[in-house]
């Protein structure tokens, strides 16, 4: 009899015991993560005129890098100038860009992304302004260069663009971002919009917010659920319940990080890839121009080749070669420009079923074929042609590499990954005139072979990078 008033007192203490831990695990509160609410949020308006904003900033960066093509015959005319002088304006221009890319990457890493790319906007229109008065060659020179410092902080644009964009719609719409650009190229004359594109985009500062991955990062949580919110608004979409929670990083935008081993021989291969796609791509502009300045078709020049002497003919100085461009010659150039339109439906397949490292090496491979081709005896249609397959294949070597080396990496070094590849790619820029436009007078298929031999290259090192950022979600931290 004693036994039986325990029984009952010890299943009721269970149960209570069970009913109390139940209740706790119900009571916790629910988190998530920016990716979770980029995630959840979608793609809507405010992507679409984050990209038409964004847009902009690479209309105006195509129409500086025109300039310098379609500007170089007029200042070898203007001024007098041998070959190594007006590729010494190209270079130089790419001089600013490199050491300035890594400047701004630091600073975007650590200051915001948006205030970067606002101040290289400003500064590199207020310089490309002053370049019109430029009144000698060392000043012209002097004031291109400080533009390509103020462009290089324009791939924080691309920055912003891909930490707003949910993982399914990277591959998708960061590649059509550059149709805008480019299809502006072939119809406004470079140069012309920067002060309208300026207005444009001072006004639209209060539109675009900063990253909201770089506000978490920071500590500024308040600031990036405000973010999430307003594009979750203005998408008509749903915010994820619970409570926005991501770790505080203190080092940010240190460039030992880009060297740590986990990130070692990717950066390395970036590194390479830049480089060789930039000297290609700046290598096809300026060698296009030059084959129709100097119409070195074949290896012979026209009879119709205008020869201007410098000074006065007692003076015994070297001839100039002066051949502006024809209404023919600017045809040409706008043609072969919409190539870099007419790839990008196959480029954005590539990248979205074959992948980025995959489709990458295989734009490489074809440039280099297409770079062989154009040695090739043809006639002015033929010329054409290959000039607009290559004008196509360089920008998907652009767009594909972009991509990745903005997804590759952690929010806590991703504009200064960025910024460093820009700047390693420069030195291919620096390169690419002095083989197009110096190189190439003497031996057309000698430079023709150095442009396709970098392209295998980077083909060979695209193929074998370590990581495929196809498909994989935007890291916070490394």
């Amino acid at each position: 009899m004693a036994t039986k008033p325990t029984e009952p007192v010890t299943i009721l203490s269970l149960r209570k015991l069970s009913l109390g831990t139940t209740e706790t695990q119900i009571k916790e509160p629910k988190m998530f993560t920016v990716e979770d609410a980029v995630e959840t949020i979608g793609f809507g308006r405010f992507h679409i005129a984050l990209f038409l904003i964004m847009g902009s900033t690479g209309v105006v960066e195509a129409m500086e890098i025109m300039l310098i093509a379609v500007v170089s015959p007029v200042i070898r005319c203007e001024w007098q100038l041998e070959n190594w002088q007006v590729a010494l304006v190209t270079t130089m221009v790419f001089f600013g860009y490199m050491v300035f890319s890594i400047l701004f990457g630091l600073l975007a890493d650590r200051y915001g992304r948006w205030k970067i790319l606002l101040i290289s906007f400003l500064w590199g229109a207020y310089f490309s302004l002053l370049t019109s008065f430029a009144p000698s060659y060392i000043w012209f020179v002097f004031l291109r260069t400080m533009v390509g410092c103020g462009v290089s902080g324009h791939s924080q644009g691309l920055i912003i663009k891909t930490e707003f964009l949910p993982t399914k719609y990277r591959g998708y719409m960061l590649p059509l971002s550059q149709v805008r650009q480019n299809r502006t190229i072939t119809t406004v004359p470079p140069g012309s919009t920067a002060g309208t594109t300026l207005m444009f985009l001072v006004i639209s500062t209060q539109f675009i917010p900063e990253s909201a991955r770089f506000n978490v990062s920071t500590g500024n949580t308040p600031a990036a659920l405000a973010t999430l919110e307003r594009i979750a608004k203005m998408n008509r979409a749903v915010m994820p319940e619970g409570k926005l929670v991501e770790p505080v990083l203190e080092k940010r935008g240190r460039f030992a990080d880009l060297l740590d081993a986990k990130y070692l021989r990717t950066t390395l291969q970036i590194w390479v890839i830049w480089l060789g796609i930039s000297f290609a791509y700046y290598g096809v502009i300026l060698a296009s121009a030059e084959l129709l300045e100097r119409d070195l078709v074949c290896g012979s020049k026209s009879d119709s080749e205008v020869v201007v002497t410098q000074g006065n003919s007692e003076e015994g100085q070297s001839p100039c070669h002066c051949h502006l461009f024809a209404p023919s010659d600017y045809q040409t150039m706008i043609i072969s420009t919409v190539g870099e339109i007419a790839l990008n439906p196959l480029n954005i397949l590539g990248i979205n079923f074959l992948g980025r490292r995959l489709s990458l090496s295989i734009t490489m491979g074809c440039t280099a074929l297409f770079f062989l081709l154009l040695n090739i005896c043809t006639s002015s249609a033929g010329l054409i042609g290959f000039l607009f397959v290559l004008r196509a294949l360089v920008a998907a070597n652009f767009n594909t590499i972009y991509i990745y080396t903005a997804e590759v990496y952690p929010t806590t070094m991703r504009a200064l990954g960025m910024g460093t590849s820009g700047s390693l790619c420069r030195i291919g820029a620096m390169v690419a005139p002095f083989i197009s436009q110096v190189l190439m007078s003497a031996s057309i298929l000698g430079a023709l072979c150095l442009f396709s031999s970098v392209c295998v290259i980077c083909a060979i090192s695209a193929f074998t990078l370590p990581i495929e950022t196809k498909g994989r979600a935007l890291q916070q931290i490394k």
